[in-house]
């Protein structure tokens, strides 16, 4: 159980807001204590590995890789660290991955301070950090998607990634079509695998054509997505 004061590492690309947010954790020094702050999710990545704090309150959008993407990283090599996002974003699908990825909460940045406080404190109890109208979004979102096909449960950039494989395309050519790495690109395959539970590209490109999400060109004769076939532009994206 981790023990108070919890020792945070605040990372957003605005200078000016991890400012503020340091000037307000310093108001609660029982509850918490900034031991350090980052500008990008590759460096919250390096930082948490570094410092290994108790909670990394994090931003969404961010430059050199986004927040949901670090989150990713740090559970894979720091499962202990509880990331709370802490955005700006309403966006149902970043709640949804951002709880998929393995976040310790999801808050808004117009929360009060008083219930931000309260709310990182409870991760103390290994409580969620979310409050009570994210937490019902959650749980709808639950139950829409036991109702949902596996391809609703892509994420946007997931839908474009899948476009791209369905259309052959490497992933060196998806990190510089998309203006992510070729790491990023890696990440971003293995979950939609697992999303649509299939084993390889090929699968994963045939489901994409089978369910209408691209459209294969008019001349497929013995062409095969594993050897670059090649399909028109995807409808309705």
């Amino acid at each position: 159980m981790k023990e108070l004061p919890l020792n945070v590492l605040i990372v957003d690309d605005h200078r000016l807001f991890r400012q503020g947010m340091i000037s307000l954790m310093k108001t609660r020094p029982d509850l918490v204590r900034v031991i350090g702050e980052a500008s990008s999710g590759a460096e919250a990545v390096e930082m948490t590995r570094m410092l290994r704090p108790d909670v990394v309150l994090m931003d969404i959008y961010m430059p050199d890789g986004t927040g949901l993407e670090a989150l990713q990283a740090i559970m894979e090599t720091e499962p202990d660290v509880a990331v709370v996002m802490l955005t700006a974003s309403e966006l149902d699908e970043h709640l949804y991955e951002a709880v998929q990825r393995g976040a310790a909460g999801y808050l808004l940045k117009n929360l009060d301070a008083d219930e931000l406080f309260d709310l990182i404190s409870g991760v103390v109890n290994g409580e969620a950090a979310m409050t009570r109208a994210m937490a019902a979004r959650l749980l709808k979102g639950v139950a829409h998607s036991r109702e949902s096909t596996p391809l609703e449960s892509l994420t946007e950039r997931e839908i474009e990634v899948l476009q791209l494989v369905a259309q052959g395309t490497s992933n060196s050519a998806i990190a510089e079509e998309l203006y992510i790495t070729v790491n990023t690109v890696k990440t971003h395959l293995k979950n939609i695998l697992e999303k649509l539970q299939v084993e390889n590209r090929t699968q994963a490109a045939t489901y994409a054509v089978q369910s209408g999400l691209v459209e294969p060109a008019d001349d497929l004769s013995g062409s095969d997505p594993a050897h670059g076939a090649r399909y028109s532009h995807p409808r309705g994206f």
